[in-house]
């Protein structure tokens, strides 16, 4: 899920807890975590709603000052249902993070990254990208996406999803400005990460 800047740090504190959302169809599913700018949110409902039955309550709780605000602001055609998600903060680190901090690789633990690479070069309608993006970032850590991609010939958007497909593998971290190799990272590259 994407929230706008503005409600960041609320989610994260937990004091915005629900959001309306106009989908055909739902894009969360209760239960489950997801990550977010805000942090990671578990969603604990999902609901269709008449627009007319959200009252000023649940809009304050979903950052608005008012229900009528809230339905003003609902992007998607009025055709389209509205979905009422309830969430909160997840609580503990990240796997990611754990993952991306564990540099004792196994034989086995390598070849399952080495697989994992070769099949998100398969799948990449542009070629291999896994390893030449990896050695990019270990040379100009910090560095932002926007000097990055243009390096690889890629575009802005597409180098990012690229290189958060490698941080789901724990092998990169994002930074305030650019990226690092994680420690991980740097024990798959054989390289010394500071």
């Amino acid at each position: 899920m994407q929230f706008e800047t503005k409600y960041r740090a609320a989610i994260a504190e937990g004091s915005i807890d629900l959001t309306f959302r106009r989908w055909k169809r739902p894009q969360v599913v209760a239960g489950n975590t997801y990550r977010t700018a805000a942090g990671r949110v578990v969603v604990d409902g999902v609901d269709v709603v008449d627009p007319r039955s959200i009252t000023d309550e649940e809009a304050r709780r979903a950052g608005y000052a008012s229900a009528a605000a809230l339905v003003a602001g609902l992007r998607g055609g009025t055709s389209l249902p509205v979905y009422r998600v309830a969430f909160r903060p997840a609580t503990g680190a990240d796997p990611r993070d754990e993952l991306a901090a564990d540099t004792s690789l196994t034989g086995a633990q390598m070849a399952d990254i080495e697989v994992r690479l070769a099949r998100l070069d398969r799948a990449s309608p542009s070629g291999p990208w896994t390893r030449s993006t990896l050695n990019l970032i270990a040379a100009n850590p910090a560095v932002r996406a926007g000097d990055l991609a243009p390096q690889l010939g890629q575009e802005i958007l597409a180098f990012k999803l690229n290189v958060r497909k490698l941080k789901n593998l724990g092998l990169t971290l994002s930074l305030e400005s650019g990226y690092r190799l994680s420690s991980r990272g740097g024990a798959w590259l054989g390289r010394d990460v500071p």
